[in-house]
C-alpha cells in the first residue's frame, strides 16, 4: 500500500496502498480492558496476525485505543500499513504497551524508491521480519510486461538491501498482475521468474488473487518457495471474477472467511504443506471489530487435514 517525505507522514499515507482501495468503515476509540489469546484447536496452526490496515479509521483517531482493541481479540502479532502521525519509535512503543509485535510492514513504493534508507531504518526500530510493498504504480487497469519488468528491478534491488539489514522484502499481489500482455507472458510469472529467489517474496492476498479469477491454491502450488505470506479475506457467494483492475466495494464483495467462495480449506492445506510463514486477517468491512471475531472463530476450529 503513499508517495510522501517526511518519515511519520510517509508511514501513514502508507495505508491507502495497504490493501486495497475501499471505503471507510466506522471508527472505535474505546478499548476493552480484558485480553485474550487466540485458541487454535483446529488444524490451522497459525501464526495468526491482523494487517491493522483493517482498522485505519479507528487508529487514525485513537492508537493507544485501538491496539488495545485488536489485542483483546487475541491477536499478538500485526502487520503495518503506517504509524498514523507518529513516529516508528514512538509506535513502537504504542504496541509494546499493547502487547502487540510487529512482524511485517508495508511502505508505498515511492518511499521505498526514493527514501530506502529511511524505510529500512524505521524497519529496525519497528522491529518488523518483513518489509514490503502493496501496490505498483501503473495506468488503471491491468499490469503491463513493461511495468511488470521496471517494478522487477526495482524489486532485486531493495531485496538486497533489505538482506543486508537482516530484512526480507516482499511484494503484495493485488490482482492486476493477471492478464497477459502483447507477447502472452503474463506479469505476475514476470514478476515471479526475474525477480532473485531468496531477495524477494510475496505475500499471497486471498482474495485479490481470486478477483481476477486465478486459483490461489494453483498459484501456491505453482511457486512453493516464493510464497511466505498470506492476506486472508473470503469473498462472497456470486461475487463476480476475472475483474483485473485491483479494486473492489468491500460492502459487495467481501465477508468473514469460511463464508464465501473462496476454497479457504484448501489454501490454508495447501498454504501449510509449502512453508507459509505469516498468515494476517484483511477485514476491510464497514465494521473490523464485529466481523473479524467471526474469522477469527473459524480459523479457531476449521478442519482441513487429509
Amino acid at each position: 500500500m503513499p508517495r510522501i517525505s517526511l518519515p511519520s507522514i510517509a508511514l501513514a499515507l502508507a495505508a491507502v496502498l495497504a490493501g486495497c482501495r475501499s471505503a471507510p468503515q466506522s471508527a472505535t476509540t474505546s478499548a476493552p480492558d480484558s485480553r485474550h489469546d487466540l485458541d487454535l484447536r483446529g488444524d490451522f496452526k497459525g501464526p495468526l496476525g491482523v494487517q491493522l490496515y483493517s482498522v485505519r479509521d479507528a487508529i487514525a483517531k485513537d492508537v493507544p485505543g485501538t491496539l488495545a482493541r485488536v489485542r483483546a481479540l487475541g491477536f499478538r502479532e500485526v502487520e503495518l500499513a503506517g504509524t498514523y502521525g507518529l513516529s516508528a519509535s514512538q509506535f513502537r512503543a504504542e504496541l509494546d504497551r499493547a502487547g502487540l509485535r510487529a512482524t511485517s510492514m508495508h511502505v508505498g513504493y515511492e518511499r521505498l524508491r526514493d527514501s530506502l534508507p529511511a524505510v529500512l531504518d524505521e524497519a529496525r526500530i519497528l522491529g518488523v521480519q518483513y518489509m514490503g510493498t502493496a501496490w505498483i504504480p501503473h495506468n488503471d487497469g491491468p499490469l503491463t510486461e513493461e511495468g511488470a519488468r521496471r517494478a522487477v528491478a526495482d524489486f532485486n534491488a531493495w531485496g538486497r538491501s533489505a538482506q543486508q539489514q537482516g530484512l526480507q522484502f516482499f511484494y503484495h499481489v493485488h490482482g492486476y498482475e493477471f492478464q497477459p500482455g502483447a507477447s502472452g507472458a503474463l506479469p505476475m510469472d514476470i514478476l515471479m521468474r526475474e525477480t532473485a529467489s531468496d531477495a524477494v517474496k510475496f505475500e499471497m492476498d486471498v482474495f485479490w488473487i481470486s478477483r481476477p479469477g486465478a486459483d490461489p491454491v494453483s498459484w501456491l502450488r505453482k511457486y512453493p518457495t516464493r510464497w511466505r505470506l498470506l492476506h486472508l479475506k473470503d469473498m462472497k457467494q456470486g461475487t463476480p471474477t476475472n475483474v483485473n483492475t485491483g479494486s473492489a466495494n468491500p460492502d459487495e464483495t467481501e465477508v468473514p472467511l469460511g463464508t464465501g467462495q473462496i476454497d479457504y480449506r484448501g489454501v490454508l492445506r495447501t498454504a501449510r504443506e509449502i512453508g507459509v510463514e505469516k498468515y494476517f486477517v484483511e477485514d476491510e468491512t464497514r465494521e473490523p471489530f464485529a466481523t473479524m471475531p467471526l474469522t477469527v472463530r473459524w480459523l479457531e476450529t476449521v478442519r482441513y487435514s487429509r
